[in-house]
């Protein structure tokens, strides 16, 4: 999971509120005026992210894409094996053959599905009182250790152990709990016990679960991580559910970032795995970038003028 930058909005179809001048001046087109409500009627409840929460919960098209991200993988690992000078990190310099080789990977929607917590955030969002991202609530449900594995993780995962390859697992969850001054340590612990408790491989004494918080790494950019993992080790795959988890990304409006995923083009199947998520993540940030920070109307605007018509 990267750093959170959701909007976490009940969409009130009825009077959602949005006034073209929130577009700002980078927008296309002005947001579409909400619908008039109907006298008597209530407002249609619904949120941003329920279509895409409930795909990722109930879809057989979201576990086929999860089972197919790893079936590639597995493939892609036993090329990259085959091959010593094989590498999938930009950070990795000089000759890596002699190094003993791992993957990098992501944990949240990546290996870990945390659709749940996802769920929660929406069904507690009512009509007056929609429910923000918060930074404590997320520790609090990384503590309640009940996330399960992305379909496909566990299995990849055990087959690349059985090659001798280490999992090293670059995240954005923060090393500490809900109380940082309480609870040190106490996010690194909640993360190890939940993989265990999948049978995911999780080295607990050396340090393969790299996460925010610790040496220094307090900057959502996993670029000094990935630099880190391959003094050691040759990286043989990264594998994540979002664009700065293969790469760190200067320009993240929408046409730095296609401009740069283009450019690593033939990667992507290959060095490169995706894993589909549709809920959050940097892609949106690209999308609302410029809009006013804490104003989900100005930030749904723009998400509106983004929509392409092809008319």
């Amino acid at each position: 999971m990267s750093i959170r930058k959701s909007v976490w909005t009940v969409v009130v179809v009825a009077a959602v509120g949005l006034g073209t001048g929130s577009c700002g001046a980078t927008a296309k087109r002005p947001a579409p005026p909400p619908a008039p409500a109907t006298a008597g009627e209530k407002p249609l409840r619904t949120h941003e992210n329920l279509n895409a929460t409930l795909w990722m919960q109930t879809s057989v098209e979201y576990r086929a894409s999860a089972l197919q991200a790893y079936h590639t993988a597995r493939l892609a690992l036993d090329a990259a094996l085959a091959d010593p000078r094989w590498t999938a990190a930009v950070e990795q310099t000089g000759d890596p053959g002699s190094k003993p080789p791992a993957i990098v990977l992501d944990l949240d929607e990546t290996v870990l599905d945390n659709s749940p917590f996802e769920a929660r955030m929406i069904a507690e969002s009512t009509l007056d009182r929609p429910v923000p991202y918060d930074e404590t609530v997320w520790r609090r449900w990384v503590a309640e250790k009940k996330a399960t594995a992305v379909p496909g993780a566990a299995e990849f995962l055990r087959y690349a152990a059985s090659r001798h390859v280490t999992p090293m697992y670059v995240t954005n969850r923060n090393i500490d709990g809900a109380d940082p001054q309480k609870d040190k340590g106490a996010g690194e612990r909640d993360t190890i016990a939940v993989l265990r408790t999948l049978n995911i491989p999780v080295d607990g004494k050396g340090d393969t679960l790299l996460m925010r918080g610790e040496n220094g790494w307090d900057s959502s950019d996993k670029g000094t991580r990935r630099a880190a993992v391959a003094e050691k080790y040759r990286i043989l795959l990264l594998v994540g559910d979002n664009f700065e988890d293969f790469i760190s990304v200067k320009d993240t409006s929408l046409a730095g970032r296609d401009t740069l995923a283009d450019k690593y083009g033939d990667w992507w199947g290959s060095k490169w795995i995706v894993l589909p998520n549709p809920t959050y993540g940097s892609w949106e940030g690209a999308i609302t970038l410029g809009a006013p920070q804490n104003d989900p109307a100005a930030a749904l605007a723009r998400k509106y003028a983004a929509l392409r018509l092809a008319r």
